[in-house]
């Protein structure tokens, strides 16, 4: 299948063209023509897959299709993103695909002044991404109108789930309540939060689930390498990153105060390096992105807030400095590498006390993570076991009661 067979404007599928797209993805082959037929959409597609794409297009043609009525001025698409990272690349991405129509777009996140919102109250945009956060304050100061709204597109659920914007997503979901249609977009479709928020704001959804193909998850090579401590960890970084192959990296850490004793660390070892962490102001988060985008610092260090969202071309690494707190993430994570087609490496550094969630990793993505050692500096200690879990005492109570119960039965068989 090509994207003509999708039925798209020709404005659209030159814009694809340009962007070097040759053929839809599974996600968009999937996705796109029941949303064109105007049904509800809930999907599940992990990253790298051209998930935004997949919804993006079918509203770009929604608009083509139905031309604005004189009596509606408001927002026609409303696409909410977890973070600004991936608010602003979504935005790109509706930018670049509507470059040959007369669509307009604008972006509503944190760290950008009223003022340069102030259109989208008093006039006509097509399509607006936004943050929950910041989408709220202006509905509760009254400066953004629902009513409008035709499609409502909720990106990443889960995640903004995790990070607690549930309610915001259903104070915006009622707001929005004269909808016509709405798409939920998730990582994953495991678990009882997304399942239940999906039930509350989708009718009678289409269920889209996309796999990343073989070849896909073939481009990215993992492995790992057991670390008897941190500053052996550091050692191990430190190699690999002075590496000639190492072009641009991306080297993920759990905390802000990972963040700055890291890059100090890196600064050290003569490895000058950008950072990208939570709740940074936006004109340094945009000044990181573009020194590690454009190459003038090749390795960026970063929390999980750009873990989703971070799509830089030619990153050829991803580190786990430290392993993230859940399997999920994990995915994210080595997902900033082999993009677009390209080839790409991720590698974690495991100590003993990460056994657990890496196994927990491995379950996940169903395969056992190559062992790796570097000349020199080899562990020291061998590979720590899994513990396993001792059933708690209250289950150990019970656990004696119906042994003691089945012991007096058998007693009073015999009697």
């Amino acid at each position: 299948m090509n994207f003509a067979d999708l039925e798209l404007d020709q404005s659209l599928l030159t814009a694809i063209e340009q962007q070097g797209y040759a053929r839809p993805t599974v996600i968009q082959t999937l996705a796109i023509e029941p949303a064109l037929e105007g049904k509800d959409i809930l999907a599940s597609a992990p990253t790298g897959t051209g998930k935004t794409a997949a919804f993006v297009l079918p509203a770009l043609q929604h608009i083509l299709d139905f031309p604005r009525q004189r009596q509606n001025n408001g927002v026609r698409i409303l696409i909410l993103s977890p973070t600004r990272e991936l608010a602003e690349q979504t935005f790109k991405v509706v930018r670049q695909l509507s470059q040959f129509t007369e669509v307009t777009s604008r972006l509503i996140t944190g760290g950008i002044n009223y003022g340069k919102h102030k259109e989208i109250s008093e006039g006509s945009v097509d399509i607006v991404v936004a943050t929950p956060g910041r989408l709220l304050e202006y509905i509760e100061d009254e400066s953004f109108d629902c009513r409008d709204i035709e499609w409502l597109v909720l990106d990443e659920a889960d995640r903004m789930l995790d990070m607690g914007f549930g309610p915001t997503m259903m104070r915006v979901s009622g707001e929005a309540r004269w909808r016509k249609q709405s798409l939920l977009f998730s990582a994953t479709l495991e678990g009882e939060g997304v399942e239940r928020f999906a039930k509350q704001v989708l009718k009678d959804p289409v269920m889209v689930e996309a796999d990343s193909p073989r070849r896909e998850k073939a481009k990215i090579h993992q492995w790992i390498h057991l670390a008897d401590s941190r500053p052996h960890k550091l050692e191990l970084l430190v190699h690999w990153l002075a590496r000639e192959e190492v072009t641009k990296s991306v080297v993920f850490v759990k905390t802000r105060e990972r963040v700055a004793e890291l890059s100090g660390q890196l600064t050290t070892a003569q490895l000058p390096c950008c950072w990208l962490q939570g709740e940074m102001p936006q004109d340094k988060r945009q000044k990181a992105i573009k020194a590690f985008s454009s190459g003038h610092k090749k390795i960026l260090v970063a929390t999980d807030v750009a873990a989703r969202g971070l799509d830089v071309a030619d990153v050829s690494h991803v580190f786990n400095f430290d392993m993230p707190r859940t399997a999920d993430v994990y995915v994210h994570r080595i997902g900033r590498t082999g993009r677009a087609g390209k080839k790409g490496t991720a590698i974690s550094l495991v100590e003993a006390h990460d056994m657990e969630i890496l196994g927990k990793v491995e379950r996940y993505i169903q395969e056992k993570l190559p062992r790796r050692v570097v000349e020199g500096l080899e562990p020291q200690n061998r590979e720590a076991k899994i513990p396993s879990k001792k059933p708690k005492k209250k289950v150990r109570g019970l656990l004696k009661k119906k042994q003691q119960k089945a012991k007096q039965k058998k007693r009073a068989k015999k009697a």
